[in-house]
């Protein structure tokens, strides 16, 4: 089968064996899959000379079932999400925790940003919001964006911001999101829209390592509110400010609880639904509901797709950060 890496600092596309199955895994023959540009130009950028796999969302339809396997069927379309188990590859062999079946009215491209979906949802339940309280989004790529999104969509007060006005002007207008990419308006709105007392979380979606917006971030929020890095970013907060406010600083890992646990991946075995309630997979599944059921739209994610033979090509295009292309769909040719 066919995979797309980095190596050496570029993208290529390189031949393996098709994965075997095992227990409590599915062997999925892949539609399409997102390209994530934060995580994946990343990786470019470090390959050098060793080689590392791209990708982390995708759908296919399910071709073979492991033992142990009774929640999916060969035939079941599914959304999958989580590297080294998913990526820009052919067949995929993914644990069923990492797994959700995709409803018949999503359509299949929907599906395959199901990995980018979970991570914006367990940013939001990182940041622990109550109903009406207000948030603000800094950085406005494709997470960023779904994220703006999710929240608006859980009924939150969302202000979304980015340096790039066509980035900001993407997600502006839509019901209960307010974006802005200039500080001084921005600031104003929270101003207005809080009566001065700041909001109750800021969501640090940029990337860039080091950067003042962690500094200022501390100063739109409400004492006792929230700042969650999200992104790429250096914490980097003055103490006098976080004491002055009490803030709390929070980081959000990934798709959520499960994620890099060997038990729950790689052996596949789900934690309790009584104790554990939001694992990565059940994000997955809430991200393809939201979709079902017209809570969100991410049609604007799909506008750029590409066929998996011209995968490498595509990378070039997201390396600017200007573009309103926020990522591109591989699509898999059959």
């Amino acid at each position: 089968m066919k995979s797309i890496v980095a190596s050496h600092q570029k993208v290529h596309i390189i031949e393996s064996a098709k994965p075997t199955i095992e227990p409590s895994y599915v062997l999925v023959k892949t539609l399409h899959s997102a390209i994530s540009p934060g995580t994946e130009l990343s990786l470019v950028g470090i390959s050098k000379d060793r080689e590392i796999s791209l990708g982390y969302s995708a759908v296919g339809i399910v071709e073979e079932c492991g033992e142990n396997v009774e929640a999916f069927q060969i035939g079941d379309i599914v959304a999958c999400y989580g590297a080294p188990y998913v990526g820009h590859s052919e067949f995929l062999l993914v644990p069923t925790t990492l797994c959700a079946k995709v409803p018949a009215n999503v359509e299949p491209k929907e599906a395959a940003l199901a990995g980018i979906g979970a991570i914006a949802i367990h940013a939001l339940r990182v940041a622990k919001l109550g109903f009406g309280e207000t948030v603000v989004v800094v950085g406005l790529g494709l997470l960023g964006q779904m994220i703006a999104k999710i929240a608006a969509a859980a009924a939150y007060d969302v202000i979304a911001f980015d340096v790039q006005s066509e980035r900001a002007a993407m997600v502006n207008g839509e019901a209960g999101i307010r974006s802005f990419s200039t500080l001084s308006e921005m600031e104003a709105e929270i101003k207005e829209c809080t009566q001065s007392y700041g909001v109750d979380a800021v969501l640090l979606c940029a990337g860039g390592k080091r950067s003042s917006l962690t500094s200022q971030s501390l100063e739109w929020i409400r004492n006792q509110g929230k700042v969650v890095i999200v992104g790429d970013i250096e914490p980097e907060f003055p103490r006098e400010l976080m004491f002055a406010k009490e803030a709390q600083i929070l980081i959000s890992r990934a798709g959520g609880p499960g994620r890099y646990d060997p038990v729950y991946e790689k052996q596949a075995i789900d934690f309790p639904y009584g104790y554990v309630r939001w694992t990565e997979g059940r994000n997955v599944a809430e991200y393809l509901r939201l979709v079902s059921e017209k809570r969100i739209h991410v049609q604007s994610f799909l506008m750029d797709e590409v066929d998996f033979n011209d995968g490498p090509t595509a990378y070039d295009d997201l390396m600017n950060k200007k573009s309103v292309t926020l990522t591109k769909i591989i699509n898999y040719i059959r």
